[in-house]
């Protein structure tokens, strides 16, 4: 069985939670491939799907939700989980995602959606988003816990196809 863990990440924080999932994954005996969204041309040859993407002003990155519209028939017939990432701070699910977006994330029938923090390193920002980030007062550097990431793979390996040992 061959697990894809997807995602969709504007200046890579949320490409780095994507590859801990698939390397621990991996450890616990998926067979998971890594790959950004944009490469996807099609889902035929997995057997379960992990999309993430990176959340901006409470939504997921437009290439994220365009994957899942796209490919929601054979997203309905494999088990899928999902992750969202971007938020910076001391407590990423509060207010991380929109009603809104959280329905339609809902709508994909997914075992689990978990909010990861991000990081938001302020050299990688374009000076519309340096302006952005500075109004709203976000906190800045890297919030990622690794551990909880590796929690979180380690929760969904089972459903998502790990071999018998």
């Amino acid at each position: 069985m061959t697990v894809l863990v997807t995602y969709a990440s504007k200046h890579g924080s949320t490409r780095g939670i994507a590859e801990a999932i698939g390397s621990r994954l991996r450890e616990r005996g998926v067979d998971a491939e890594v790959r950004p969204i944009r490469e996807v041309a099609g889902l035929e040859r997995y057997d379960g799907v992990v999309v993430g993407s990176a959340v901006y002003l409470g939504s997921w990155m437009k290439e994220a939700q365009a994957f899942l519209d796209r490919h929601a028939e054979a997203l309905g017939r494999i088990p899928v989980c999902l992750f969202s990432s971007g938020p910076t701070g001391t407590d990423p699910a509060d207010g991380a995602l929109l009603d809104k977006q959280r329905r339609r994330l809902d709508a994909v029938g997914a075992r689990d959606h978990h909010v990861f923090a991000g990081a938001l390193d302020p050299g990688h920002l374009g000076f519309l988003e340096r302006r952005v980030v500075k109004a709203a007062k976000t906190p800045l550097g890297d919030f990622r816990d690794w551990s909880e990431v590796e929690c979180w793979a380690d929760e969904i390996a089972d459903p998502m196809g790990r071999r018998a040992s």
